[in-house]
């Protein structure tokens, strides 16, 4: 199953499986004691959410990847992104299962998981290169133009933007329902241009991704049932990715995914004004969700008014591709 028909069976799948599997999965990551702790230099009204159960995310890896292999038609490009976000789900539940075991809110080093965002990233563009050679021609925005990369500087940013994409979406995962209601939109937008590239496998991972997401939400919104810890955060960002190399638009995802760009942005400009001007704080608190929470909006409100922002980057994010895909 192919075009719109096949993306909407495959939402439809994910959002269903991972439905079906949360509840059980929430009951049992109760049973095991894998409740989140909660940073104590986070806001206050968050302690409230400490034992809240984690790792739900391993139910968005498996739905999405379960719907991705069951309808692509094309297994040698779903493989790599299955694959890619497989294995991204692996670090970041190493990374959580160290947190809960220190029982502290952050798990693996920082240099360890940077370590591994990068060798994974790169193995992801490798494998992509091998599989679709073209991959490596990069659309530059709003023009017919392309950026044609050599075999090791095409992995090498793949590298690099990988870990950037990862931790992008690790840092937006920070309110309830806030990160999978994000990469929902932008994997939709993601849809619709991988099915305008007529790239049906590519369509249907970005719509399983979006349909596990919404399913997610179900649990994961205010208040939460259950979090989608590392495991899910980084394997999300992985699966973003994933849809923006295969679709040739490496260069465009900063502006699909503005949302996360700009919460990124926050965390690197709070810390260099604090380091510049010895101590002073140039955010309420970072990233920028949090800085929204202190200046008085409710946290539900927070979230709907960016997944309205990350909506509006996905669609000047299309506008950016169209004059390659009529190139």
């Amino acid at each position: 199953m192919t075009g719109i028909g096949g993306a909407l069976a495959a939402a439809l799948l994910s959002t269903l499986v991972t439905l079906a599997l949360l509840p059980g999965t929430i009951r049992m990551l109760r049973q095991l004691g894998a409740g989140k702790s909660i940073r104590a230099e986070g806001p206050a009204r968050h302690a409230a959410k400490a034992g809240t159960p984690t790792m739900g995310g391993v139910v968005m890896v498996g739905a999405s990847a379960a719907a991705t292999l069951a309808l692509a038609p094309d297994l040698d490009v779903a493989l790599p992104l299955v694959a890619g976000v497989a294995a991204f789900g692996l670090l970041g539940s190493l990374d959580d299962l160290r947190a809960l075991v220190r029982r502290r809110a952050m798990g693996l080093r920082a240099r360890e998981k940077l370590a591994g965002q990068l060798l994974l990233g790169a193995a992801l563009g490798a494998w992509a290169l091998r599989v679709a050679p073209e991959v490596s021609q990069l659309s530059l925005p709003f023009t017919q133009a392309r950026w044609d990369l050599a075999p090791l500087p095409f992995v090498l940013l793949a590298a690099v933007a990988t870990a950037g994409a990862t931790n992008a979406v690790n840092l937006t995962d920070g309110l309830d329902g806030l990160a999978a209601g994000a990469v929902a939109l932008t994997s939709a937008v993601y849809a619709g241009a991988a099915l305008l590239m007529d790239r049906p496998s590519v369509a249907i991972f970005a719509a399983s991704v979006a349909g596990a997401c919404l399913g997610f939400i179900w649990y994961n919104g205010y208040p939460a049932q259950v979090f989608m810890g590392d495991a899910g955060s980084l394997a999300l960002g992985a699966a973003l990715m994933g849809m923006a190399i295969f679709t040739q638009t490496l260069l465009v995802l900063p502006i699909v995914g503005g949302l996360f760009v700009a919460e990124t942005l926050s965390v690197m400009a709070q810390v260099t004004y604090f380091r510049l001007t010895g101590g002073r704080r140039l955010l309420r608190m970072s990233p920028l969700h949090h800085h929204l929470e202190l200046s008085g909006w409710s946290e539900p409100k927070v979230v709907v008014r960016l997944w309205l922002a990350a909506a509006l980057c996905g669609l000047l994010g299309l506008w950016a591709m169209l004059p390659g895909l009529r190139g």
